[in-house]
């Protein structure tokens, strides 16, 4: 785990990087002032904190009162730091699993529940995202809009198919992979093959079994209502930080313009969307191209963008760091098997 603390100053690269171009002062951030930047910081934990919630209602419809309410909340709020410090923010769903198996839950349900959590969370996002691609299409943003569309509808449909395929359809390790793997690892690997096909098994047998129920379908819609308001929160913190700037921007074009920069972060380029999420909300609010961001009199600028990324990715790192080691990662007693 000690790597993810390494590849934090990775991330800041591209943001010294455009301090250097675009000659941006520390003077120039903290202009922003105290409030705006509180303000921008409590709308990402609001974001976070419903994440938690949604998770916390998720695992307690599925195994009852097993933990606190809180302890969920925490651990699912805690295991964005995975998210945060890999490229294409994925990863967040291993800690779930991991924390709810040491937990004494069989390791097919515990994927299972991940899974509803980040399956909402990404159709939410996606729909958002989307809405997003085509104002940009709309507005003669074509080359923006192509990426945004592109992310959002490939991630978005990826999981979406995935999911409900598996209430049809057995999934197994590809023939092509789990003879190379036996191959190359011979017993052993002979042995995680089988294992893991074992396991997937179970994971599709779940998702036969819960997908067509009444009280799984109202556990989805309920969770992505909470994924679509946790969303919200997070397009309206670059509304908030901008107050500070003198920049106007309404909610709505705010939230357009955060959710269209999180799909071009999403592009398994750099770790976290590092410098991708920042010039792509300068080229989503600014219909610029992609590759020419000096940026018009009286449009955002990059001491706002630098200062709401810092509030809603920075400050977050180290908060759900705390989270994750306190947390999902201290010592577990198993209460019983679930």
């Amino acid at each position: 785990m000690n790597w993810r603390l390494a590849v934090i100053p990775v991330t800041l690269i591209p943001i010294f990087i455009i301090a250097i171009q675009f000659d941006i002062k520390i003077e120039d951030v903290l202009a922003i002032g105290f409030f705006p930047f509180v303000g921008a910081i409590l709308a990402m934990m609001i974001k976070l904190g419903i994440q938690g919630v949604k998770f916390a209602y998720i695992a307690k419809k599925y195994l009852g009162n097993f933990d606190s309410l809180w302890k969920l909340i925490g651990v699912r709020v805690g295991s964005e730091f995975i998210k945060f410090t890999t490229p294409m923010f994925v990863g967040a769903e291993f800690v779930i699993v991991y924390y709810l198996h040491k937990k004494g839950v069989k390791l097919s349900k515990s994927t299972w529940i991940a899974i509803m959590d980040i399956v909402t969370e990404v159709f939410a996002a996606g729909l958002l995202s989307i809405m997003a691609g085509i104002i940009a299409l709309l507005n003669g943003a074509y080359v923006v809009a192509a990426i945004i569309l592109g992310t959002s509808i490939t991630v978005t449909s990826l999981w979406l198919v995935m999911f409900f395929l598996s209430s049809v359809h057995m999934f197994q390790v590809p023939k092509a992979l789990a003879n190379l793997v036996k191959k190359l690892g011979k017993e052993k690997g002979v042995k995680y093959i089988n294992k893991t096909n074992t396991w997937m098994e179970e994971v599709c047998i779940m998702s036969k079994e819960n997908l067509k129920t009444s009280e799984s379908k109202k556990i989805f819609t309920v969770s992505f209502l909470f994924s679509l308001v946790s969303w919200l929160f997070f397009g309206i913190s670059f509304m908030i930080i901008s107050m500070g700037t003198g920049y106007v921007i309404n909610a709505f074009d705010s939230i357009m313009a955060v959710m269209g920069a999180n799909a071009i972060g999403n592009l398994p380029i750099t770790v976290g969307g590092s410098g991708l999420a920042e010039f792509g909300i300068v080229a989503y609010l600014n219909n610029l191209n992609p590759f020419d961001f000096s940026i018009p009199e009286g449009a955002v600028a990059w001491d706002t963008v630098i200062g709401w990324r810092i509030a809603t990715y920075y400050v977050p790192i180290l908060i759900t760091w705390l989270l994750l080691v306190k947390l999902a990662l201290n010592k577990i007693s198993k209460p019983q098997a679930t």
